[in-house]
């Protein structure tokens, strides 16, 4: 059986490294808001906008996950990684307060904004489905930010330092999960 190989400009294999790298952070973001509802739990008075944007981010991944099936891609060696650190940060930032948990979000989804918009630049009009996922979910990604901030995000302690820390991390996190 012969192997495929890329051309120079062969748009697939950065579609097959975006699709990757989307399934792993929409996955990582419900692993979030898992930890944050199992410290703050179902009664507190952000459960129910955490469990909406929990329902989102699950639609997100099954939408990469159907995709990742579809287009072939191998999914990133990092998924059980994901898996324990995303429900950690949750946690862990849910466990400081309330506040904490929704500077993460704000950290979490002003990375992942940034990074849909630069995916949408790149993808231009080559891939219409995948074009109009992304807009999608980058708009809904936009709103858990704004609910986020509005929540208390910036009031939380060492909001400036914890909000750098997340997003540096999900700088790394995207940059490996592009490539592993």
């Amino acid at each position: 059986m012969s192997q495929l190989r890329w051309m120079p400009g062969d748009r697939r294999e950065p579609m097959k490294a975006m699709v990757r790298v989307d399934q792993a952070g929409e996955y990582g973001a419900t692993r979030i808001y898992a930890g944050q509802l199992a410290v703050l739990g179902d009664r507190h008075p952000f459960a129910r906008a955490i469990h909406h944007m929990a329902e989102q981010e699950e639609r997100h991944r099954a939408f990469f996950d159907r995709m990742i099936v579809e287009r072939r891609v191998r999914p990133t060696l990092f998924q059980p990684f994901w898996d324990k650190a995303g429900f950690a940060l949750g946690a862990i930032t849910a466990a400081i307060g309330p506040k904490a948990a929704m500077a993460c979000t704000a950290a979490v989804e002003t990375e992942i904004d940034k990074h849909y918009q630069e995916q949408r630049d790149q993808l231009g009009d080559s891939d219409p489905e995948l074009s109009e996922a992304i807009a999608d979910f980058q708009a809904e990604e936009l709103e858990h930010r704004e609910h986020a901030i509005g929540a208390g995000a910036e009031e939380a302690i060492a909001y400036p330092v914890m909000y750098g820390l997340i997003r540096a991390g999900c700088k790394v996190a995207i940059a490996a999960a592009k490539r592993l």
